[in-house]
């Protein structure tokens, strides 16, 4: 009887590379957390994560192993290379950091060269490449040795160990490194870009990466550079634990000195330096740090600033080792730069580039910004953010997205549900908005016929018109959710228009739960949605939100908590503002991607009231199809009785498939699934068709009928729609 993939693992691939030379310690299992699916709404753990073995070299019995390859088991009685095409084995490469795939029966196998491209023809196992033969493969095609100078940093071991790094962060962490030292045999400017989704651990991979630098000895003094102050902090923790004193916070003291002068590692804030922005004078920068300081300089969330003043912080270091960190996947990098250089808008300025000197930002002439699926002044800018960071640091050096995080079980699954007040796609008409007695929401006064026609859009609504009744009805369905799936005490981030519509938020979903609470007998919890935004102090109240299970359950902000705030508890993200940014978009969705063991979240719900999922890209919600080709079979009948039949939803599934462009003038089909993208004949949404990279739709019905089930499926994302929605 032939042997599955593991005991021919067991029984036939690894005797025999231990006969080649790879010994036990050169064998790396790493193993994922295990994907987490959602299944009718609950969310559970898979009992175990993929398992894949890398392959790894030591320069000396002391040095950390550097990993150079994989390889993969197959069943005994199946070609040595089979399931395995060319795409899947660039991304398995890119994925681990390596540069050879190996699968292998247990009598042959067949090699990928990532270096070449190639795949060799299949090989006799006791052929099969010994750990010397593969590092000068490995030497050969980086360009430098791992017994060079420039490799120091590659043979230092991690600060306490292996045991609490993940896979894709030692990838990272590798991909810089031999980016560096690739730059400097070639004499090139030593500058890497790292794109990470939010919650993957940014700064464990900088701090460790500059703990090893440093332990080589090539680290005089570096600059950590971030935009809010919660993210400061959470920084300079990080790096205490592993430099101690050596780290310090970058502010003036009240003698006017810095407080981190004697420090090695210097931890700042664009305010700090004085360049956050094009007012600022760059006063503390230019005073406190004269040129070529630093040797290593790290810009963290540089997808959330654009190019400008803050610039000088790396102009004046032109010899430092720069690393840029950014949340923005390559995804929707490709769709911003379609959406600008595809317009057929007049245009005549390119997107301005960062300039390896005197870096100049021209003005860009956006489209009309009431075009809420046009290609709009938040899409331009965020085009010229992306273009700038890619003209400056170059393509990413490592790239793990949030797909990629829910799949290993390192981010929490997301169920998006629509919600079911939808007063845009009614075609609500400027009659019917005076007829709901709209204010202006800055001077709280009566809007009049005549000012409709100059504000009617409806991405204005709460922002300069509100519409009263329109707020409680949100307010409304969406405590009905909160009811619906366990209890409305759920730690929840609601994001509004401005501070006048997170206020009427806030007193309307408190009113609503007051009434709950007397009609069900329950005790009213005080502070149950509160305003959280800058002008009401709301970061004193992010600790309460964060630990309390008293108290602050649903804040609701405008830009607060969009960025720099860790709050793992928060189960629901609410969209009740209008969004055009898809880098803002995937900010605010990060806010619920953490796990939080202790509360046992493993999943979080996004509702959207203003179509801002559409930013997910709608060319990842495809037709479902059927596992073992045919036709799609008709889904079962509804059991009465149930919430989906009385709420009228039709439930998906998403689960990771390999992804392609969906052509033009589909978009009828799309719409019929419950696509996210815009009204047809308009152009796809600013997330554009592959704005982020989310696993494809698969109906849940196939799921619950339970022709669908097969080992290795994976239900990532759940999209909740209205028939009116």
């Amino acid at each position: 009887m032939p042997l599955n993939e593991a005991d021919t693992r067991a029984k036939l691939i690894d005797p025999a590379i231990h006969k080649c030379g790879w010994t036990e310690d050169l064998i790396r299992r790493e193993e994922t957390a295990g994907t987490v699916e959602i299944i009718n709404g609950k969310a559970r753990r898979r009992s175990r994560g993929k398992i894949d073995y890398v392959l790894r070299v030591k320069v000396n019995v002391d040095t950390q192993p550097v990993a150079l390859a994989l390889i993969e088991a197959k069943k005994e009685n199946l070609p040595p290379g089979h399931g395995l095409d060319q795409a899947k084995r660039y991304a398995e490469c890119r994925r681990h950091n390596v540069q050879f795939i190996f699968t292998s029966n247990g009598h042959q196998f067949v090699e990928f060269d990532c270096f070449s491209g190639l795949t060799s023809a299949p090989r006799p196992i006791a052929g099969f490449p010994s750990p010397a033969e593969l590092r000068a493969r490995y030497e050969r095609g980086m360009g430098f040795t791992l017994e060079s100078p420039a490799a120091r940093p590659l043979l230092q071991r991690y600060a306490g160990g292996e045991g609490a790094r993940r896979y894709y962060q030692d990838a990272a962490i590798r991909a810089v490194m031999e980016k560096i030292a690739r730059c400097e045999s070639t004499r090139q400017p030593k500058r890497a870009l790292l794109s990470l989704a939010t919650g993957a651990g940014k700064t464990f991979i900088a701090v460790n990466l500059l703990k090893r630098i440093s332990d080589a000895g090539q680290l005089t003094r570096a600059l950590f550079v971030c935009d809010r102050d919660e993210l400061r902090t959470q920084a300079l923790k990080a790096f205490q634990n592993v430099f101690g004193a050596d780290a310090a916070e970058v502010y003036r003291k009240p003698d006017g000195a810095n407080n981190a002068k004697n420090a090695r590692i210097h931890i700042a804030t664009y305010q700090t330096l004085g360049v956050e922005n094009e007012d600022g004078d760059a006063n503390f920068l230019t005073t406190h740090y004269p040129a070529d300081f630093f040797t290593h300089i790290v810009i963290d969330e540089c997808h959330r600033s654009a190019w400008g003043k803050w610039s000088q912080v790396l102009t004046r270091n032109r010899s430092a080792v720069q690393i840029g960190l950014t949340a923005t996947p390559r995804q929707l990098v490709e769709s911003l730069k379609r959406q600008t250089e595809e317009s057929e808008t007049d245009f005549p300025e390119e997107l301005p580039l960062a300039a390896e000197r005197e870096a100049i930002i021209r003005p860009i002439r956006p489209l009309d910004p009431r075009a809420p699926y046009g290609v709009t002044r938040e899409v331009w800018a965020d085009a010229e953010i992306t273009a700038n960071n890619l003209a400056y640091f170059g393509e990413p050096t490592y790239e793990y997205d949030i797909a990629q995080a829910i799949e290993d079980g390192y981010l929490a699954a997301c169920e998006i549900q629509k919600g079911r007040v939808n007063l845009d796609d009614t075609g609500i008409t400027k009659e019917e908005i005076i007829a709901r007695n709209p204010v202006d929401a800055i001077t709280g006064q009566p809007i009049t016929a005549e000012q409709i026609e100059d504000l009617y859009q409806r991405t204005q609504y709460e922002d300069r018109i509100l519409l009263p009744d329109r707020v409680l009805a949100m307010c409304q369905d969406l405590f009905s959710y909160l009811r619906e799936t366990g209890d409305p005490a759920q730690k929840t981030i609601i994001f509004c228009a401005r501070d006048r519509h997170a206020d009427d938020v806030a007193v309307c979903l408190n009113n609503l739960y007051a009434k709950w609470c007397a009609d069900n007998g329950r005790q009213r919890l005080e502070y149950y949605a509160f305003k959280c935004t800058a002008a009401s102090s709301g970061n004193d109240q992010l600790p309460d939100l964060r630990a309390s299970s008293r108290s602050h359950f649903i804040a609701a902000t405008v830009d607060l908590l969009t960025t720099g705030v860790d709050v793992p508890c928060v189960r629901n993200i609410v969209f009740f503002k209008y969004i055009k940014s898809p880098i803002s978009f995937y900010q605010m969705v990060g806010r619920g991607t953490r796990i939080d063991a202790p509360t046992g979240k493993l999943m979080f719900r996004v509702y959207d009231y203003t179509d801002a999922t559409r930013l997910f890209g709608e060319g990842f919600i495809t037709k479902p199809t059927r596992i073992g080709g045919g036709s799609e079979p008709p889904p079962p009948p509804p059991t009465p009785g149930t919430d989906d039949q009385r709420r009228g939803v039709r439930r998906s599934h998403y689960r990771r498939r390999p992804f392609h462009r969906r052509r033009r003038g589909r978009q009828g089909h799309a719409r019929a699934h419950r696509g996210v993208q815009g009204p047809p004949g308009r152009p796809s949404g600013p997330g554009g068709p592959h704005a982020g990279r989310l696993p494809r739709a698969v109906d849940r019905s196939a799921i619950q009928a339970g022709t669908h089930r097969r080992p290795g499926d994976l239900r990532l994302f759940a999209d909740h729609r209205a028939d009116g929605g």
